[in-house]
């Protein structure tokens, strides 16, 4: 096989549902997000197996991604559209019983006209300045809103994964003065929220990232395991390069091997001589540039090449490869690439 092997964790993703509907306290549902497709792992199979764990509410993006969740699923679980009700979704949120969250006075005003009686919720803004109605935006249409029954007022903190940073109790302020005394469920806690404690849990949590397995849930399973094949070695003599613009010398007689796998795959350039790939428990350096389909890698202390070498696993998640490459988990994650074979364990894969 010329393509890596992506192994996903359906077990863990779930247990990491289940460690943080319990950090959410008894009085407080659970909900998943999964857009982009569940963060690059498949977001149907990853629905499925979340809906096992006991979730019954879920978050995308996009519409789109909704019906796809929502073909995966079947009639029941609710699926929320973070972007609300855009032109040209009326079909898609009727057909698929989505419930967009409204962004806007031009989003409610077109829900409320095209599909007056289909579940909304709100989206407000309480310092994100990103998505959802500001103060006075809601002020002019919360007494029309509120008369339509929305099943849910939300927001989404900014530096959740700071906690102590000052936007978070702001936000917290915020969202209590726009929300309390509405009697609708709220909404304000991603993974990041959950972990700042149950002042900011109210009624519905929306874990995301932690479900598999990324920062800041620090407690969480690894829910992947990235293989890449091994395409060919080599010896290569002390004083030779390897390849592009020879950014890597040998230093001593050293068997490389080339493996299938690059920047077109979402392993980042930056990640070019600042990483490990595993041999089962034993480090092997990445020598030389990572290009567009391979990455070289010094394998000269293994007593055996193996068929595959890891990327992420036990011993280098996520976040682990983000830092080197200088981003965060979820980019690598959601940056994981079409041509990787997907391969699931621990549910209906």
């Amino acid at each position: 096989m010329a393509s890596g092997t992506l192994h996903i964790d359906l077990g863990a993703i779930a247990a990491n549902w289940r460690a943080l509907d319990a950090a959410s306290g008894p009085g407080t549902q659970t909900g998943a997000v999964v857009k982009a497709d569940a963060y690059g792992l498949g977001a149907g199979t990853v629905a499925r197996a979340l809906a096992d764990a006991g979730a019954r509410r879920f978050f995308v993006a996009q519409a789109e991604e909704g019906v796809a969740v929502r073909k995966a699923l079947g009639a029941g679980p609710q699926i929320s559209v973070f972007s609300g009700h855009m032109d040209g979704d009326t079909p898609l949120i009727a057909e698929h019983d989505l419930t967009p969250m409204l962004n806007s006075v031009d989003q409610l005003s077109r829900h409320l006209e095209a599909l007056p009686d289909q579940p909304f919720g709100i989206q407000l803004d309480t310092g994100m300045n990103r998505l959802g109605m500001e103060r006075a935006e809601w002020a002019a249409v919360a007494e029309i809103a509120l008369s339509r029954k929305p099943v849910l007022l939300m927001s989404h903190l900014a530096c959740a994964d700071e906690p102590d940073h000052p936007a978070n109790a702001r936000q917290l302020a915020e969202f209590h003065a726009l929300t309390d005394g509405t009697n609708v469920p709220r909404s304000l806690s991603a993974t990041g929220g959950i972990l700042l404690g149950p002042d900011y849990h109210f009624d519905l949590t929306r874990p995301g990232v932690g479900l598999y397995g990324g920062l800041p849930f620090e407690n969480a399973l690894e829910a992947v395991r990235l293989s890449l094949p091994v395409v060919q070695t080599r010896t290569v003599e002390p004083g030779e390069g390897v390849g592009y613009g020879c950014s890597w010398v040998a230093e001593r007689t050293s068997l490389v091997a080339t493996v299938s796998g690059g920047y077109a795959d979402g392993l980042h350039r930056a990640l070019s001589n600042k990483i490990d790939l595993w041999a089962g428990d034993v480090p092997c350096p990445v020598v030389g540039r990572v290009s567009m389909d391979l990455i070289t890698v010094d394998v000269t202390d293994l007593p055996e090449v193996p068929p595959a070498l890891d990327v992420l696993g036990p011993h280098q998640g996520v976040d682990a490869v983000a830092e080197a490459a200088g981003t965060i988990g979820y980019e690598i994650l959601t940056s994981l690439g079409p041509r990787y074979a997907r391969r699931y364990a621990g549910g209906r894969g």
